[in-house]
């Protein structure tokens, strides 16, 4: 592991020497920042983001963590004694840092399963529907005729092809929580 504080990362991004800081964290299997100011905080997941092109996370739990958790691809705030600030600036909430593992691996895995499911609803719903009109053209001549009423396609939106993507989207969880808790590597067979 790597503990770097705020003076030392100072010298590193006025002296130019991020590419070796970040040559020197790629064979450490962490790497700590401590007592730094929210601005370098920020300039270290700019700089891991640019640099390596790989997603960030950041957590952070006070309004000094605000600008880090903006800087990020995703931010997780949780909620205690230092305030809200940076719940507000998050894309997730959590009440307690224990909260994160369930949180990324339960919720990330079903979110991500859900949402690759939901891609190929989309497209299959609008294929069908856009086929169906283009054979319907030749049907009339390429007249332009209008083969469905507007209210029928505004109903049709809303109620036929809108309710199977809530009930998926609520009761869809292709492996129990338990499951995804015991194996952290089902994670990444979605990817």
């Amino acid at each position: 592991g790597l503990v770097i504080d705020g003076r030392t990362l100072n010298v590193i991004f006025q002296g130019g020497l991020e590419k070796t800081f970040l040559a020197l964290t790629k064979h450490c299997r962490s790497v700590l920042c401590c007592r730094s100011t929210p601005l370098q905080k920020s300039m270290v997941v700019k700089l891991v983001r640019r640099q390596l092109k790989v997603m960030t996370l950041s957590i952070g739990d006070g309004a000094n963590d605000v600008s880090m958790i903006q800087a990020a691809d995703v931010g997780i705030g949780i909620s205690g004694q230092e305030g809200m600030q940076a719940v507000m600036a998050s894309d997730f909430a959590i009440s307690r840092f224990k909260h994160l593992k369930k949180l990324l691996l339960v919720h990330g895995h079903w979110c991500y399963a859900r949402l690759a499911k939901m891609v190929i609803y989309f497209f299959y719903k609008n294929v069908s529907y856009v086929n169906l009109l283009f054979w319907y053209q030749f049907f009339c001549g390429f007249s332009g005729t209008t083969m469905i009423d507007y209210w029928q396609m505004i109903f049709f939106n809303l109620f036929f092809t809108s309710m199977p993507p809530i009930l998926f989207g609520i009761l869809d969880r292709d492996v129990s929580a338990e499951t995804l808790l015991g194996l952290p590597e089902l994670y990444k067979n979605g990817q």
